[in-house]
């Protein structure tokens, strides 16, 4: 029970004073839109859980009488469907949006709370962004509504490369994506951090497929294997990932995994031994960071979820929720505009992980870790991912200095002065 209690220790801390501005019976909403259905829902599942679970903690010692409900939406990964969630959340009274599979959708959802806020002045929204990495949502298209919880992809792409460089049996690589922003933007970046970095490396083979709709990646592993390639790298996630690496597992590719995302969602399980010494990844944290405090984040969580399948673990959904939380707190209000102000200064040590929203652009500066495949029980690997055997031991830290990337943001900021009811 020690770890349970520890494990929202600061969370609850933090909302002991919301009776000074909340009454009672209160109840905050948030509305989660990402996909429970179709390819992706998978990665939905295991999301929606973990932002379920800190509701769930936050409610059971609340003085205030203030709850946190979080709303599931299945927007199917679609644009258009995750509009229509957003409209159907709003006239819920909902204020509070979060999402983060598929940049797409991303940036449908911020062009719409961008447009809502500046026709409804008084009733804005916030839209809480745990894992959509397009760059761009930090840089030309920055918006004061739209904080990032994640590193972006050319952050992500930074410390993969910082592995990378230093291979040096590598000669040659082959490039695969799913084929829209984020996907876009993953390989453009390889390109040029590949030019910058290893010049050397050849790129014999760069392309882009549809997302979420291919179900067979055997005409794509079997290119793979003819190129000659000895590694690939790679932004897929969810089932694009776990059926890319299967087909090249099943071709017989015995080349080295460059990925955002292959530590978990099936890929240790698909690739087993085989995975073994060749899957790298990067993350804000893994289950096998060398830390007592990321232990004790772990056990807490694995209290609560201990089937295998839950393992998708996500600490920048916990610092989402903590910074949150506390920028409530902080602005006496659940009004958007006053917890925006708060949130966008948010600075948060959780389970020794140190994380600081930037203002200039509401980017999330924190620690990255690269990860390296390996067998339970290995060293550096206590823990393996979703029961299967295997895991990742970490093989690299990226300080969140070293991490850091420029702006091209030009915040709009509202006036902070104006009373709501002015506003309106």
């Amino acid at each position: 029970m020690a770890s349970k209690k520890t494990w929202l220790a600061l969370t609850l801390t933090s909302i002991l004073s919301l009776n000074a501005y909340a009454q009672k019976g209160e109840t905050v909403k948030i509305a989660w839109i990402d996909p429970l259905s179709g390819l992706m829902a998978p990665v939905g599942s295991n999301q929606l859980k973990t932002i379920q679970y800190l509701a769930e903690e936050t409610n059971k010692s609340n003085p205030a009488g203030v709850k946190f409900e979080i709303i599931g939406m299945d927007n199917k990964l679609s644009p258009a469907e995750s509009l229509n969630q957003l409209k159907s959340a709003m006239d819920q009274g909902v204020r509070y949006i979060t999402q983060g599979n598929g940049s797409s959708v991303a940036g449908a959802l911020r062009d719409a709370v961008n447009k809502h806020n500046e026709r409804n002045p008084g009733k804005e929204i916030i839209f809480l962004n745990h894992s959509a990495v397009d760059p761009d949502f930090t840089n030309s298209k920055c918006s004061y509504w739209h904080f990032r919880f994640d590193a972006h992809a050319d952050m992500r792409m930074a410390a993969l490369m910082d592995v990378l460089k230093d291979d040096k049996a590598l000669k040659s690589i082959y490039l695969i994506g799913q084929d829209y922003s984020f996907g876009q933007s993953v390989l453009r970046e390889a390109r040029k951090q590949l030019g910058q970095q290893r010049p050397d490396v050849q790129i014999v083979g760069d392309e882009l497929h549809p997302m979420a709709r291919v179900k067979d990646f055997l005409p794509y592993a079997v290119k793979i294997k003819q190129s000659g390639a000895q590694a690939v790298l790679t932004g897929n996630f969810g089932n694009d990932l776990t059926l890319l690496v299967k087909a090249a597992k099943d071709v017989g590719f015995e080349g080295k995994f460059y990925t955002f995302y292959g530590n978990a969602l099936g890929v240790p399980g698909v690739l087993a031994e085989a995975g073994v010494g060749k899957v790298i990844a990067v993350a804000d944290w893994f289950p096998n960071t060398p830390a007592a405090d990321s232990e004790r984040f772990y056990q807490a969580f694995r209290q609560r979820f201990p089937k295998p399948q839950d393992d998708y673990v996500h600490m920048r959904m916990q610092i989402m929720m903590e910074m949150w939380v506390r920028a409530v707190e902080s602005a006496g209000s659940t009004e958007a505009l006053a917890v925006a102000h708060q949130l966008e200064r948010a600075q948060l040590d959780f389970y020794g992980h140190s994380a600081q929203m930037r203002e200039s652009d509401h980017q999330l500066q924190q620690n990255l870790v690269v990860g390296l495949m390996d067998k339970l029980g290995q060293p550096g690997v206590k823990h393996d991912s979703e029961g299967s055997g295997y895991g990742f031991r970490v093989i690299k830290t990226i300080t969140a200095r070293q991490a850091e990337f420029p702006s091209r943001c030009q915040m709009i900021r509202p006036p902070l002065n104006t009373p709501s009811e002015a506003r309106r």
